[in-house]
């Protein structure tokens, strides 16, 4: 299988469980791994034969950013789903929301949510 990676997309959302961060919102770092087979599009350099990353970015952002949720658990579910969904060729996702400003009594330089998803094991 090959992968397309997205390290580093950065939205700025509403989750979390307290207040502040429901009301004020807060920067969260995506890291996106796509597993495809991507032989085709490496034979006909055409873009109708790959994963289109941009289409990928616009997806997972307006996915995660679109309600705000407790937890960035939930966040990622919603936004690996809605990738799973609109792109057929991507047979699995790893996501990685990186939430480096959480409210969290000692100094921690950055909290790391990971999921991983295959098609036809998302959860309902």
């Amino acid at each position: 299988m090959d992968r397309i990676t997205i390290q580093g997309l950065e939205l700025f959302a509403f989750h979390g469980v307290n207040e502040a961060e429901r009301r004020d919102g807060q920067a969260f770092l995506l890291d996106i791994e796509l597993e495809a087979d991507l032989a085709r599009a490496c034979a006909s350099d055409a873009l109708g034969d790959t994963v289109n990353y941009a289409k990928v970015i616009k997806c997972a952002a307006a996915a995660f950013c679109g309600r705000p949720c407790n937890l960035i658990e939930r966040a990622a579910e919603i936004t690996a789903r809605a990738v799973l969904e609109g792109f057929a060729q991507v047979e699995k996702i790893r996501l990685r929301v990186h939430k480096p400003d959480a409210p969290v009594k000692l100094a921690a330089a950055d909290i790391i949510l990971e999921i991983e998803r295959e098609r036809g094991e998302i959860a309902q």
